[in-house]
């Protein structure tokens, strides 16, 4: 972008300078003045206030400038260790979200009795009052029909405090359907970790230290995760290390990397194991940490099978298993016909790789991993971590983290009566845990919730209908796969709430709809993210501005309002929890109205962190009045090896290379359902059998579609401006999209190949038509050699037609401003881990010029 003057004011407005209220009464500027002296001073006209940034799961925290009760500006907290005190664009384009005229303003309810994108739902007004009864009337119909486990509710973006709604609120009532987004987020690269190391969770990467990186499908100077901490070290970076970029889009980062490696999209997994294959024949593992041949001898020689009893491990288990098994004949010639990608580079990258050992880090990501058989492929990636000793060390991977202390809340179980009780033992909508559904989150078969099998549940009845549904912060029939069916869901579900800040395509559906504070701005809050620069945080959000709305926080004050309006209909146990177990950690005070119930449950959770008299490893902190100035606690920098000799806590203690864990989680998988284990890898769609199945090894991408008539793989990634597909009604999100490689501002393109093009008859601005045997859309073509032949690929974000007048090109036309990709995306699953698969070019497509 070339900064003239227009683009400059752009670039300004965009980092707060020219925010609309953002008033003043003396001009700040005063170089320009004709006298010596400055006719006024230089004066704060605000205050910077600590909050906590929500646009990705860095979570990063910030600060807001407040002048004159306004929200004006944004910018990283400096007390925060984590982000280095910077935010990324995100943090930013939140100050649009916030004082967007399209926000819900006050609770409305549905007129219209029928249902349907084509329905006018017949919003009207109502009071706070109406809106708690009518709801609580609902949820006793269920109680006096003993139906609670009929009741559900779904979470969206959350807080620390989100027990509250999301967990003992669903319990008390009495169901077991509290469904998390977390499946369509990123479960599956969490497999990887937790089969390897015990680890269900996010990565933190000691990119202050690393020699060498591989990044499978990450971003992280854009759009994965911890944006700000990556960027703000990223000169570094590149001055020692080594950056290898694998994916099938030319990124952000592919950009700058050293070397780019254009997959065929869900064939990652090939290159993955070509590279353990070459660390091991070439004798670049990392011997320290893994072990050798007794006699020093290497035997790892291709398509030789070794004798276990000739190598001595050290912090791992099964090296030589997992070769005989899967690595001994995947050889980088092997891989390329697979993926794409030249053998010559896949062992270039294999020897580089090795010889920065131990600071070498194999970085997995959703892009690679949430893919139909994309568990095992994010195996691979953790696996390789193990081979060259970066995990749990110094320029490697942090899998876990300082502890961050922390209050759990009170215990709600005398809270559940025999109704409730009854209501939780029955099984599960969402299906995981099903044979063809192991979600084997921390070895526990169905241990992840699966959020796109609800629409199925719903629309078959199986195991039964759900009725009542109160849904906060989510947007399902937008943000999973196959929104057609999730429209068809909505429409049939009898009574659906939803807590929302900005209307949208769920919102359509919806029965009630009440207004939510936002996190950032309007609310007093916690959080704690993710990792980050060898630190873990907990994070404040203070309440910055009153909302000029009539909105409530969505995990404390609603479900207070809710349990008085039980308690008015004869059920007082939900309100009898919150007003007997929770009290102020300083005063002792217990709750009296949804305010206080709010402060006192963040001030009950983050005790640890601010009360001086409990012992932790990071900040000291002289109370809660100074936490809340400072927004953040920080713990000491990770102290690496604490995993060695015997701490890695797996089935054998161990790193595991032949997962004993895993084989464990299977049986057990397999005993619930009276199946062997190859009987589970087939109901999973995994291809490979026997003992494949407990070690990273190579499964062939899925892809739905014949290629005979769909010839074209199409592949998805996520904007560096998303914050979590809630930036569509902002105004700078549109006009700076051109900010990620190959796309348009005020436009939603799909990228195509210039060869593919000229055979196509596309030129440049044409529009197409994209068609699936899950859908079809229509957006504008973008020729563009940052995609490779037989790719077409196209950023998701766009296409909302109930969001707002940005959004949308005519909202109440229902004419959307792009395409939505789930339209198109076929609703399958990476079984294993219970994720959804929106990656590895999942499905096969047709383009037609328009």
């Amino acid at each position: 972008m070339n900064v003239n003057r227009r683009n400059f004011l752009k670039l300004s407005a965009a980092s707060g300078l020219f925010v609309a209220g953002a008033s003043q009464t003396k001009p700040v500027l005063n170089a320009f003045t004709k006298t010596t002296e400055a006719s006024g001073k230089n004066e704060p006209q605000g205050e910077w206030i600590a909050s906590t940034c929500q646009g990705c799961t860095a979570w990063c925290a910030v600060q807001v400038y407040r002048v004159n009760g306004r929200a004006t500006k944004v910018r990283g907290n400096p007390n925060a260790k984590a982000n280095h005190g910077h935010a990324c664009v995100r943090s930013h384009i939140a100050l649009q979200q916030v004082y967007d005229p399209d926000r819900v303003k006050q609770p409305m309810k549905r007129t219209n009795p029928k249902k349907g994108r084509n329905e006018d739902p017949g919003f009207v007004p109502i009071t706070w009052e109406e809106a708690m009864d009518t709801i609580a009337e609902k949820i006793m119909e269920l109680r006096d029909n003993n139906e609670t486990h009929k009741f559900s509710v779904w979470r969206g973006r959350y807080t620390a405090v989100n027990d509250i709604l999301y967990g003992s609120l669903p319990k008390i009532i009495g169901t077991p359907n509290n469904v998390s987004h977390s499946s369509i987020c990123a479960e599956s690269e969490k497999f990887g970790r937790y089969y390897t190391e015990a680890y269900w969770g996010y990565a933190d990467y000691d990119h202050e230290n690393t020699f060498y990186e591989i990044l499978w499908g990450a971003d992280p100077i854009a759009s994965n995760r911890q944006v700000p901490h990556t960027a703000s070290i990223f000169g570094k970076l590149k001055d020692q290390a080594k950056l290898v970029c694998v994916d099938p889009r030319f990124s952000t980062t592919a950009a700058k990397a050293d070397e780019w490696l254009p997959v065929i999209p869900g064939e990652d997994g090939a290159i993955a194991v070509a590279i353990a294959h070459v660390l091991l024949t070439e004798g670049l593992w990392y011997k320290p940490f893994v072990g050798d041949f007794k006699d020093g001898v290497n035997r790892f020689i291709a398509g030789r099978t070794v004798r276990e009893d000739d190598f001595e491990e050290i912090q791992t288990h099964g090296v030589v298993k997992w070769w005989n098994i899967a690595l001994k004949d995947a050889t980088p010639e092997w891989a390329a016909e697979r993926c794409g990608i030249p053998a010559e580079q896949i062992y270039r990258v294999a020897r580089e790789f090795g010889n920065a050992a131990p600071k070498a880090i194999s970085f997995s990501s959703p892009g690679s991993s949430m893919a139909v058989r994309g568990g095992y492929t994010a195996l691979a990636q953790a696996a390789l971590n193990g081979l060259v000793g970066s995990a749990d060390g110094v320029g490697g991977v942090i899998s876990g983290g300082e502890s961050c202390p922390k209050n759990d809340f009170p215990d709600f179980t005398p809270y559940l009566d025999d109704i409730a009780a009854t209501g939780i033992a029955m099984p599960r909508a969402d299906r995981g845990g099903k044979l063809a559904y192991p979600a084997l989150n921390a070895g526990k078969s169905g241990g992840v919730k699966l959020t796109n099998t609800l629409a199925d549940a719903i629309l078959s009845g199986d195991p039964y209908d759900l009725k009542v549904v109160i849904s906060y912060w989510t947007n399902f029939n937008f943000s999973n796969q196959g929104t057609d069916r999730w429209d068809e869901a909505l429409a049939k579900l009898p009574f659906h709430v939803h807590l929302t800040v900005n209307p949208a395509e769920q919102t359509h559906f919806a029965d009630i709809v009440l207004p939510c504070a936002h996190h950032m701005f309007e609310a007093l809050g916690a959080v704690r993210g993710s990792n980050g620069n060898l630190h873990t945080h907990l994070h404040l959000q203070n309440k910055i501005i009153d909302s000029p709305f009539d909105v409530k926080i969505d995990e404390t004050e609603i479900p207070w309002m809710l349990a008085e309006a039980l308690e008015r209909k004869g059920f007082s146990n939900l309100i009898n929890y919150y007003r007997n177990e929770f009290k102020d950690p300083e005063s002792g005070k217990k709750p009296e109205n949804g305010s206080e119930f709010n402060e006192i449950a963040v001030k009950m959770y983050t005790q640890p962190v601010w009360d001086p008299s409990v012992e932790k490893k990071g900040d000291k902190i002289n109370g809660w009045e100074e936490y809340k100035q400072l927004g953040t606690w920080n713990s000491i920098p990770y102290q690496f090896y604490k995993k060695y000799d015997g701490n890695w806590g797996t089935a054998t203690g161990q790193f595991e290379f032949y997962s004993e864990t895993l084989k464990l989680a299977l049986e057990g998988h397999a005993e619930k359902h009276n199946v062997s284990i190859d009987e589970v890898m087939e109901a999973a769609m995994q291809t490979e059998r026997g003992e494949f199945a407990f070690v990273p090894h190579y499964e062939p991408a899925y892809r739905v579609g014949d290629e005979n008539e769909y010839p074209f793989i199409f592949t998805e990634h996520r904007s560096k401006l998303n914050r979590e597909a809630r930036s569509a009604n902002c105004s700078w999100y549109q006009e700076f999209k051109d900010a990620d490689p190959g796309d348009e501002a005020w436009d939603d393109v799909v990228k195509i190949n210039p060869i593919d093009a000229k055979n196509l008859g596309v030129v440049n601005g044409d529009m197409v038509k994209l068609t699936t045997p899950t859908g079809t859309i229509t957006v504008k073509a973008k020729l563009w050699e940052g995609t490779r032949p037989g790719i077409v690929s196209k950023c998701y974000g766009q296409g909302h037609w109930a969001y707002g007048h940005i959004a949308s090109l005519d909202r109440k036309k229902q004419i959307a401003r792009g395409a939505n990709n789930n339209i198109i995306l076929a609703p399958v699953h990476e079984a294993m881990s219970g994720s959804g698969a929106r990656h590895g070019g999942q499905t096969r497509v047709k383009i037609e010029k328009v």
